[in-house]
C-alpha cells in the first residue's frame, strides 16, 4: 500500500468527503490487523515515492505531472493511465522492499552514494510481472 497522509488529503474540500466516505484510515488498519493475524507482511511504499511520474516500461520519472492529468506519453513511447500506472509502480517497489528488506523512497540528489541500498538488478523492477 501506498502511505498516504489521510489528514492532509481531507483538506481537499472537493474530495474530503468522497475520501472519508471511503474510510482510507480504516482499510489501512484492518490490512494491517489482518496481515499480523495471518503472518502476512503489509509493505508500505513511502509517500513521496513517484508512483503516478514514473514510467513503468523505461523507469524515467517526469518532473512534474498536474492531476488533472490522467493518461500521459513518456518519451520512449509508453502511454500510461495515471492510476494504472501508479499501481503498477507501488506493486513493483512493494515487491522489491519485501524480496530486498528495504524502504521504498525516491533517489535523492544528497545521497552520499547516489546509489541506493536496495540490490541493483538489471531487469527493471516490474519484469515479469504480469500486465494488469
Amino acid at each position: 500500500v501506498e502511505d498516504l497522509t489521510v489528514r492532509n488529503l481531507l483538506k481537499n474540500g472537493k474530495l474530503a468527503r468522497a475520501i472519508s466516505d471511503a474510510s482510507w484510515t480504516e482499510l489501512r488498519s484492518m490490512l494491517e490487523y489482518k496481515c499480523a493475524w495471518h503472518r502476512r507482511e503489509l509493505v508500505t511504499v513511502d509517500r513521496w515515492f513517484p508512483s503516478s511520474k514514473l514510467c513503468g516500461a523505461c523507469g524515467t520519472v517526469r518532473e512534474k505531472l498536474p492531476l488533472n492529468v490522467r493518461e500521459w506519453t513518456c518519451d520512449c513511447g509508453a502511454v500510461h493511465d495515471r492510476d494504472v500506472n501508479a499501481a503498477r509502480n507501488i506493486l513493483a517497489a512493494g515487491l522489491a522492499a519485501s524480496a530486498c528488506g528495504d524502504g521504498v523512497r525516491p533517489q535523492r540528489e544528497s545521497s552520499r552514494t547516489g546509489r541506493s541500498s536496495v540490490k541493483q538488478e538489471t531487469q527493471r523492477a516490474t519484469a515479469g510481472l504480469p500486465r494488469l
